[in-house]
């Protein structure tokens, strides 16, 4: 195991610097630093001594030993629309977007596999033919129409919940708040959960009853029933656990694609999180929030895959003896 384990590392540090070369070469390509620094009354005498303090007139491979002993040490430069500091953007964000990803999935897991549950041990029943439909529609509708229609019901026609804004917050430790904790906070963050969670719920649904229709078809699941198991006993103690190893594979890569990609739903609703941010940098060519986001994206699902294959050997024994072996 730990030799399966420093090899996914070496692997995963081999992934960070390709996308750290690739962020990289955002930084010397896509534009020039200095002219988004500067503005147009700056001399080329000034530009150039700019260009010589950023180390941006040594050779390419000295800049990017600098610029990955930077990011590994969390210092991805300034930002060229807000002249901050980006770790500090980035933080000041992330509790955000991962408060609202960790619900959404959390949402999804949870409404998911009872759903797929039920449609495969019931799929002949009334509520299990509507489930399927609402799965149909979940995996049709784009995330941005799903975030207006609810937000046009729920908000603009019932006046149920808020339609943007992350509410009241509260702060838990030096940097990272939540609204969890207060009762704007929890109806804030219903909507754009819901929006979020909705494609992967019906994803996971799905799956989980195609997985589940399988192993009930499979022999040691007729030689349960002959020895007299209760249904109960089959169906969550048998069936579901071997169903559960695709699910952790979706599951795990689709938190990383809820952080990665919920730009949309915190632009629909105003969501004051890293994915606006990274928005507005790419609207404004802001290359070192779009650089340290690309490479916070590679670490996360970097960390997602190597949990979801530690967790392979938790759920089924087969592949831990597997990994064990290798």
């Amino acid at each position: 195991m730990i030799a399966f384990i420093i090899r996914r590392l070496i692997q995963s540090i081999g992934v960070l610097l390709a996308v750290a070369l690739i962020a990289f070469t955002m930084f010397r390509f896509v534009g020039d630093p200095v002219n988004q620094m500067v503005g147009v009354e700056t001399s080329a005498a000034e530009r150039e001594q700019i260009r010589k303090s950023l180390g941006l007139d040594d050779p390419v491979v000295v800049q990017f030993g600098r610029y990955v002993a930077k990011a590994a040490s969390l210092d991805f430069g300034i930002s060229y629309q807000f002249r901050q500091p980006v770790t500090k953007l980035l933080a000041e964000r992330m509790p955000a977007t991962l408060e609202l990803a960790l619900v959404s999935s959390a949402f999804a897991l949870a409404v998911g596999i009872a759903m797929g549950v039920y449609t495969a041990l019931r799929r002949n029943g009334w509520l299990a033919q509507v489930f399927q439909a609402v799965s149909l529609v979940g995996v049709s509708l784009p995330t941005f129409l799903t975030g207006i229609l609810l937000i046009y019901v729920f908000s603009v026609l019932l006046g149920w919940l808020p339609s943007f804004g992350r509410g009241d917050v509260v702060a838990v430790g030096s940097w990272w708040t939540t609204g969890l904790l207060t009762w704007t906070g929890l109806r804030a963050l219903i909507l754009p959960a819901i929006t979020l969670g909705l494609f992967q719920m019906t994803l996971i649904m799905r799956l989980v009853r195609a997985e589940m229709l399988e192993v009930l078809r499979t022999d040691y699941i007729k030689f349960a029933r002959a020895r007299g198991l209760s249904q109960r006993a089959i169906h969550f103690g048998h069936a579901l656990k071997n169903t559960l190893v695709p699910v952790i594979t979706i599951a795990g890569l689709q938190l990383g694609s809820v952080i990665a990609f919920a730009i949309i739903t915190e632009t629909v609703f105003q969501w004051p999180g890293m994915g606006i941010l990274f928005l507005q940098a790419v609207q404004n060519v802001d290359i070192p929030i779009m650089a340290a986001y690309l490479l916070f994206i590679a670490f996360l699902f970097v960390v997602i895959n190597l949990v979801v294959d530690l967790l392979y050997a938790a759920v089924d024994p087969r592949l831990k003896s597997t990994v064990t072996a290798s």
